[in-house]
């Protein structure tokens, strides 16, 4: 059994209570313990968020308010990156302001139960993937840090740098530190590995990552890239 917390957030009362049904559903379909609330606002969500900051799936409808579901996903993700976000919509017009704070899926009204599922399924897999942690040692200290927060890795001499909200530096090969990582990381040439859920952008000569940091792009790599990317989604 595990435990999940998640939000529903929606103007319309009752659609926050077919969606709350249909998680209810998933739940006991599959054995989770979950800890639902509901809420009518953005604005009221975030006003419960600043005291607690554990939940772990949205369920954000886009339409509301004052607020809507992506800015209200925006103001969350300044501090929080690894939370699921799920966008309930009626129109398809906000699918690419999801890229920016790395929406999980969007699903149509009115929500089907089958499609439901399947996104709190990837929901749930991502959230246990994001526990994995990686041991490193540095300047006689121990770093645990969590894998989802690296954005990429890369070789500085016969140091290897991992680059997280801070750089850790490590007296290991990059292929050490490769086995160690997930599906989410690709190697680029010989000197750098990538995670390619933090990447924003791809050009000929660079990747860049969603905290503004870059590597350069080997020749001959920028396909390879982009099909590994496209494979990952």
């Amino acid at each position: 059994m595990s435990d999940y917390k998640i939000a529903i957030c929606d103007d319309t009362e009752a659609d926050r209570k077919y969606i709350k049904d249909l998680v209810i559903g998933w739940a006991h379909n599959f054995g989770y313990d979950i800890d639902i609330h509901l809420f009518s606002s953005a604005e009221e969500f975030l006003f419960e968020y600043e005291e607690d900051k554990e939940y772990q799936i949205l369920l954000l409808d886009i339409e509301m308010g004052k607020m809507n579901g992506v800015t209200m996903a925006r103001k969350l993700r300044e501090t929080n990156d690894s939370a699921q976000i799920v966008f309930i919509t009626g129109y398809s017009d906000y699918i690419a302001e999801g890229y920016e704070v790395s929406a999980l899926h969007y699903l149509m009204k009115p929500v089907k139960e089958d499609k439901l599922f399947e996104v709190l399924d990837r929901a749930v897999k991502k959230l246990y993937k994001n526990e994995k942690m990686l041991r490193l040692e540095a300047n006689g200290e121990i770093n645990m840090v969590p894998i989802y927060r690296i954005s990429y890795v890369d070789v500085r001499g016969n140091y290897t740098t991992v680059h997280v909200d801070k750089e850790i530096t490590v007296k290991k090969t990059l292929s050490e530190i490769e086995k160690e990582l997930d599906e989410r990381f690709f190697r680029v040439g010989r000197s750098s590995i990538v995670n390619l859920s933090c990447i924003s952008r791809v050009t000929k000569t660079d990747i860049f990552f969603m905290n503004g940091e870059s590597v350069p792009l080997p020749r001959g790599s920028y396909e390879k890239v982009n099909r590994a990317i496209i494979d990952f989604n």
